[in-house]
């Protein structure tokens, strides 16, 4: 094994002997009450909700993250995602200005309002077919082929929300380049 391999591990200290015995008496010990056991049930799910949170701002342990994107080809799309602009993010807000000005009564406003909404989507269907086109090359070079599956589209759906309303939440800035591993 070379030293900048990475070393196998589980990621975390192992419990001493004594939170472990008193870990197991806890789960053994039955709560007395109907009302007791609803407790401890709310505690446990608003523990795990906490985590879930937490993860989902970047602060927490990737574990808790969604199925959908947990792993580390997720992390790989959604880093190359959000270290580019898109066309795609921008949509809604032009979308909502081509509706505004079809409103207006006006044969000028109207020529304007088709040339915006078609520049609007074939630069969006350029960009994303762009986006997919690097981005699978990016996944060629790092994973196998069975693990990539559906990542593409994972890549897009992120692709189309703002960039702020993004969760999980975007840990690149824009520009910076790629980590080496994932």
């Amino acid at each position: 094994m070379t030293d900048d391999a990475p070393q196998p591990g589980k990621g975390r200290p192992t419990r001493s002997r004594k939170e472990a015995e008193a870990a197991r008496k806890q789960v053994m010990k039955r709560p007395l009450t109907r009302r007791e056991q609803m407790r401890r049930e709310r505690e446990r799910r608003s523990k795990l909700r906490e985590k879930q949170i937490a993860a989902l701002d970047g602060r927490g342990d990737d574990a808790y993250l969604p199925a959908r994107d947990r792993g580390p080809v997720r992390a790989l799309v959604r880093d190359y995602v959000d270290r580019r602009r898109s066309v795609a993010e921008y949509m809604l807000p032009i979308l909502v200005v081509i509706l505004v000005l079809s409103f207006i009564q006006n044969p000028t406003a109207v020529t304007v309002v088709f040339f915006l909404w078609t520049i609007t989507i074939l630069s969006t269907v350029l960009d994303e077919i762009w986006l997919v086109v690097g981005l699978k090359r990016e996944l060629k070079k790092r994973f196998e082929p069975g693990q990539t599956k559906g990542a593409t589209t994972y890549a897009v759906l992120r692709s189309t929300q703002l960039r702020r309303t993004r969760r999980p939440r975007p840990v690149i800035e824009r520009g910076q380049p790629l980590a080496d591993r994932y």
